[in-house]
């Protein structure tokens, strides 16, 4: 294997351990990992939810929120229709009990058994026979454009929250919200479905505690500049930012009304910090005739936030955090407005208890969906990490309890690896609706029977999961020549609808290119799932046969669809077509192990962890941090393996410190490329071993030679 270090300048990595405040071995590996501009360092060196963006600044979002308040003082039924993953699974849940908490009567359904995906017009049916009138979806619904419209014949309001990408044509909802809107302004378009809904539950939260919802006011501040003034405005709307103005004036050149400041400010409610220093100041350009109703906030801000009592917004400016983020110096303005926004937060009482339920959720839906841990995605993953490690949330803790995982510290590991997958089972078997009653259910022995189904469930998918790879790889092997190698297909009546996407992902681990893998569910139609690898976008393919599908949709590199069977044999001689436009980017190079950091061995203590932490979560667009270190002595050496031993374990002497490592098949290499006492260069992950109730910090090896 190779050991690639990229090089990277010694004064770019002090620059950023100066400017974001790191530690040097930090701020080499965002440099080398190519994380150098303040908006994405930001995400990984901070974790406060207050550096996530306004929901409102969401296309839809504050006519979701009117409409969902609208229901709420109207006493309507409201019904939320969910997906049958883990994303659609948490979002419901999410979304429920956010609405019963405000005294929205809220009933849940999602697909069960053969349902398909996405709103289903029986559910419109009979929710409007009951006296229902407003449908929220979620994780689901943008493509549901004939569902939605038999909503608006029965008279049920439709509110669609979703991330996948959007068809041509939109459904005609009250409100549409989703991120990968043509024309949406939102500066992150990949958050998980639940990422989106515990936006919406944000907005919901603002809107029925803070006088402010719905409210449009204006922060101002004035400020010297030379032999000038700049006078800097921002109106807000339910805290996002709708316009700005910056106006530059010379004292005494100029009369107010003929600046653009009187239209700009005309009929808002003006606040400022130091309103007594404002108005000498606007003295001062325009002359004391000239008054402008200003509200000081000041005082009220400092009461919530005693660290800025006394202090000017210049002097605040250099204290701040988000400031340092910021590539282009960041003005006054945006001082004051970052300041009343965490102001408005913390009264409003942001963070507590039912927020760190719903950030679990959203965690879940989010690694589930995997997503990619940048930006805002990071600190969803991050708090709802750590609001489990102090107080899971009901469902969450009795399913962690039952997988052997309570009492651990969980990381996203854990998550992917265990848990994730345990509520996924529900949805591929059918029955995702249990985890949703989990996840909901207040009384307690009622969750450990639920707990107990979807653990067993998950055990019957391992065991079908690996009774239909047995089919599927010879089929998709097969299949190779007949797509010109560009994409593996495996179908048939064998294959169950519950394990196609867990089969195709397995297929582009295997092949490294696109995959697709159909179940035929009884005679009328095929399911089928599609997953994708090397930059191509799914959609290319399945956009080339939707004329033939029933029902589609995704993200770029996951996809699911459905037809009817009729449609069987044009869908084989279109995909034969469609195929052969498949361009792929080239693989990287075979066996390169691309390292993120050197460390000499008197460096290598469980400090390391801190860096491990630091990075964390690990998984989409964000690989676990891979180190190297050279001459470190085999202190001790043994084979493990429960049938036949296959795998070593090391004792690495680092002076210091004596590491234990784990380095897995690697039995055979034993005498042959390494030895006990031999020194050794090796690559490594840092991780933490839990065995018998004992937490221990270990090296797991990726590859290993004599120095």
């Amino acid at each position: 294997m190779n050991w690639e270090k990229k090089d990277v300048p010694p004064e770019l990595v002090r620059g950023l351990a100066a400017k974001y405040g790191c530690e040097l071995l930090a701020a080499s590996i965002l440099a080398r990992r190519g994380l150098t501009e303040g908006e994405t360092v930001r995400y990984f060196l901070e974790d406060d939810t207050r550096h996530l963006r306004n929901p409102y600044s969401l296309p839809g979002m504050e006519d979701a929120v009117d409409r969902i308040l609208a229901a709420k003082d109207e006493g309507e039924k409201v019904l939320v229709f969910g997906d049958r993953d883990v994303d659609g699974i948490t979002s419901t849940a999410l979304l429920v009990g956010a609405l019963r908490g405000i005294g929205i009567d809220a009933s849940w359904r999602v697909p069960v058994g053969d349902e398909s995906y996405g709103l289903s017009r029986t559910a419109v049916e009979e929710f409007a026979a009951d006296y229902g009138t407003l449908i929220i979806t979620v994780d689901c619904g943008i493509s549901n454009i004939a569902e939605v419209d038999r909503a608006a014949e029965l008279g049920v309001h439709v509110i669609v929250v979703d991330h996948h990408n959007p068809p041509a044509v939109l459904p005609r909802a009250v409100a549409i919200v989703d991120p990968k809107l043509t024309g949406s302004t939102y500066a992150f378009r990949d958050l998980a479905g639940c990422g989106v809904v515990y936006k919406l539950v944000s907005a919901l939260r603002f809107a029925t505690r803070s006088e402010l919802h719905g409210q449009q006011i204006c922060l101002l501040d004035a400020r010297p500049a030379n032999d000038s003034w700049v006078i800097d405005a921002v109106k807000l709307r339910n805290l996002a930012v709708v316009d700005r103005l910056s106006e530059t004036i010379v004292p005494g050149m100029v009369a107010i009304d003929q600046t653009r400041l009187l239209p700009f400010l005309q009929g808002q409610q003006i606040l400022v910090w130091d309103a007594p220093l404002q108005k000498r100041t606007f003295a001062k350009i325009f002359g004391a005739s000239v008054e402008v109703n200003l509200m000081d906030v000041s005082a009220e801000i400092a009461k919530e936030i005693p660290s800025v009592a006394g202090k000017s917004l210049l002097r605040i400016k250099e204290l701040s955090r988000i400031a340092r983020y910021a590539e282009a110096p960041i003005g006054e303005i945006d001082v004051f407005l970052n300041l009343f926004t965490s102001f408005v937060r913390k009264r409003e009482g942001s963070g507590g208890d039912e927020d760190s339920d719903a950030l679990q959720l959203a965690a879940l839906g989010t690694l589930a969906d995997l997503m990619p841990l940048r930006d805002e995605n990071r600190i969803i993953v991050r708090k709802g990490l750590a609001a489990m490690a102090v107080k899971p949330r009901p469902g969450i803790s009795d399913l962690l309890f039952k997988l052997g995982l309570a009492g651990r510290r969980i990381g996203t590991t854990e998550l992917s690896w265990q848990l994730c997958p345990a509520i996924n089972a529900t949805g591929r078997m059918g029955k995702p609706d249990k985890a949703v009653r989990l996840l909901l259910e207040e009384d307690k022995k009622v969750r450990d029977v639920l707990a107990d189904e979807v653990v067993r469930m998950n055990e019957e998918r391992k065991a079908i999961g690996a009774d239909v790879w047995a089919f599927v790889e010879p089929i998709a092997t097969a299949s190779l020549d007949a797509y010109g190698g560009k994409l593996a297909f495996a179908f048939g009546e064998e294959i169950h609808r519950g394990v196609t996407g867990i089969m195709a992902s397995r297929l582009v681990g295997k092949f490294k290119i696109p995959s697709m893998v159909v179940s035929f569910t009884g005679t009328e139609e095929a399911t089928g799932s599609m997953r994708s690898t090397r930059g191509y976008d799914v959609r290319g393919l399945l956009e080339q046969c939707a004329d033939l599908f029933r029902d589609w949709g995704g993200h770029d590199f996951a996809a699911g669809f459905s037809l009817p069977r009729a449609n069987w044999t044009a869908f084989l001689d279109r995909l034969r077509i469609a195929s052969a436009t498949i361009e792929l980017a080239d693989e990287a190079a075979e066996g390169t192990i691309f390292v993120d950091a050197e460390i000499p061995a008197a460096y290598m203590t469980p400090d390391l962890l801190k860096i491990v932490d630091l990075f964390e979560p690990y998984g989409e667009e964000n690989a676990p941090l891979v180190f190297m270190s050279k001459g470190l002595r085999i202190a001790d050496l043994s084979l493990m393996g429960k049938t036949e031993p296959r795998h070593v374990k090391l004792s690495l002497d680092c002076g210091k410190h004596t590491w234990p490592a784990v380095y897995w098949q690697a039995a055979e290499r034993v005498k042959r490329d390494f030895d006990l006492n031999d020194r050794v260069d090796l690559v490594f992950r840092v991780s933490r071993n839990w065995f018998n109730g004992t937490e221990t910090p270990q090296l797991v090896v990726t590859d290993l030679r004599r120095s």
